[in-house]
């Protein structure tokens, strides 16, 4: 089935037709972009005919077909879940494909992944761009924040199509060419890995004002609310609180109280994880929401455990008020930290790989768009435009000064959520980055003394070059 004739041609064309991929479809066409889609699921290609009335908009749900449609060279984006799914989709097409057309990957694919698919195809005389996405559906429907790398010239071909589809903020577009290779999918990931551990954090603000406080719904909703019109001001925040306050259909309760509590992942978070120990580049609140999320699985294991530890949670001893103010600082400390640690990677990353990235950029284009976009990210980037080469958020004068106004009050919750038994392993990872961060001394020197001891691994000197080792059971 075709929505508009088959001698129509079309600028770009879509591969995966569900929610995320209908919506970037509409999206470009309601920027004058005429767009074909392909799913092999018919119904997902009706539904697409449904909605794009008044469009440019083609559809099939065959191969031969959804490629007669598109201009030459053409341009094929797709939208399918990450790993086996994309390869499947370009051995589909790459029969049908001719030299120097362009595929566009914009799922959340490893980066890795991304740069064999890119070394293979080239092989073939076909081009390669990894893009992330991010902004959910709504994002994908109204504007995401967009993030691609590989070929300039590629992300050429395709730049006045995602300027037109992507955020805008104060007319700025939420994409930019980021650089070679798989640059965009590495952001991507570490835009997500950053979400987890904002996530968790928001999570445990949660736990604390309603187990610690004795809080209800209706106030947790308007706390959240609060807290969006100040600083912390930022999507996540911003539907923490309309959460809150959405009525079940079925029970008549709030609906977060009828949610198990068992978060899931898809593996961005962990791919986050696994990058930066081997970049070596600290990022343990990113970390630690990941294990959350894990520990969260293992509900029957807390359960029993819970009956062995009994341990009643004291109510906490300063005021409520107090502690909201406290809390919603010690939040903001928190999510500084997060995103230093994960902007930290990227840096990281950009020299490792030689992505090339400009960090304001990236910052720029999370403005808007994207699920982890903020009022903090206009900070972040104003640190990059000061120093492009900063190693660390945590060095620039702006993000330092806020941090340590806020320093106290992270440092009240953690105590707080200790003394009364609760859990808040995000609040305290990350102020435990942030100390030893800041500390001039580690004592990393008894865990290379003991390497030395067990191992042989030698050590170096303070007060001489070189290394050196010792027959340490020698008298």
């Amino acid at each position: 089935m075709k929505i508009m004739q088959p001698q129509q041609q079309y600028q770009i064309g879509m591969v995966g037709l569900g929610v995320m991929g209908r919506n970037l479809v509409l999206n470009m066409a309601d920027h004058g972009c005429a767009v074909a889609g392909y799913d092999r699921d018919q119904t997902k290609v009706e539904a697409l005919r449904k909605e794009s009335a008044g469009h440019k908009i083609g559809g099939a749900a065959n191969a031969i077909d959804f490629i007669a449609l598109l201009c030459k060279p053409r341009a094929i984006m797709l939208l399918v879940p990450a790993g086996a799914p994309v390869d499947s989709v370009i051995k589909d097409l790459l029969p049908h494909l001719e030299k120097d057309d362009l595929i566009i990957d914009a799922g959340n694919s490893y980066f890795k992944d991304t740069d064999l698919r890119a070394g293979n195809l080239t092989e073939k005389g076909i081009r390669f761009l990894g893009v992330g996405v991010s902004g959910g559906e709504e994002g994908a429907r109204h504007g995401p924040s967009i993030m691609p790398g590989g070929p300039k010239d590629a992300y050429e071909r395709v730049r006045p199509i995602f300027e037109a589809a992507a955020a805008k903020v104060n007319g700025e577009p939420c994409v930019t060419y980021l650089g070679p290779g798989s640059s965009g999918h590495f952001v991507k990931m570490v835009h997500n890995g950053i979400e987890y551990g904002i996530m968790q954090l928001i999570a445990e603000t949660y736990d604390l004002m309603k187990r610690g406080l004795g809080m209800n719904n209706d106030e947790v909703h308007e706390v959240y609310r609060s807290w969006n019109e100040g600083e912390l001001n930022g999507y996540l925040v911003e539907i923490s609180g309309h959460i809150f306050s959405k009525p079940d259909e079925k029970t008549g309760r709030r609906l977060i109280d009828e949610i198990l509590g068992v978060a899931k992942q898809t593996g961005t978070g962990m791919w986050t994880s696994q990058s930066a120990m081997e970049l070596q580049v600290p990022i343990p609140t990113i970390d630690l929401a990941v294990a959350m999320r894990d520990m969260s699985v293992l509900a029957k294991e807390r359960e029993q455990a819970s009956a062995i530890y009994q341990r009643p949670l004291r109510q906490f001893n300063s005021g409520r008020d107090n502690f909201l103010n406290q809390l919603g600082h010690a939040l903001f400390a928190a999510i500084i930290l997060t995103y230093a640690q994960g902007m930290a990677l990227l840096a990281a990353a950009s020299t490792k790989y030689e992505y090339h990235l400009d960090l304001e950029a990236v910052a720029r284009i999370w403005r808007g768009g994207c699920i982890i976009r903020a009022a903090l990210l206009e900070d972040i980037r104003a640190a990059f435009r000061a120093r492009k080469d900063l190693p660390n958020l945590l060095l620039d004068s702006n993000l330092s000064r806020k941090l340590s106004e806020h320093e106290g009050d992270l440092r009240q919750v953690v105590c707080q959520a200790a003394e009364s038994g609760m859990p808040a392993p995000g609040f305290m990872a990350s102020l435990s980055y942030f100390d030893a961060y800041r500390s001039g001394w580690l004592p990393a020197n008894l865990v290379q003394a003991q390497r030395d001891y067990f191992g042989a691994h030698t050590y170096e000197r303070i007060d001489a070059k070189g290394t050196f080792h010792t027959e340490w059971e020698q008298s």
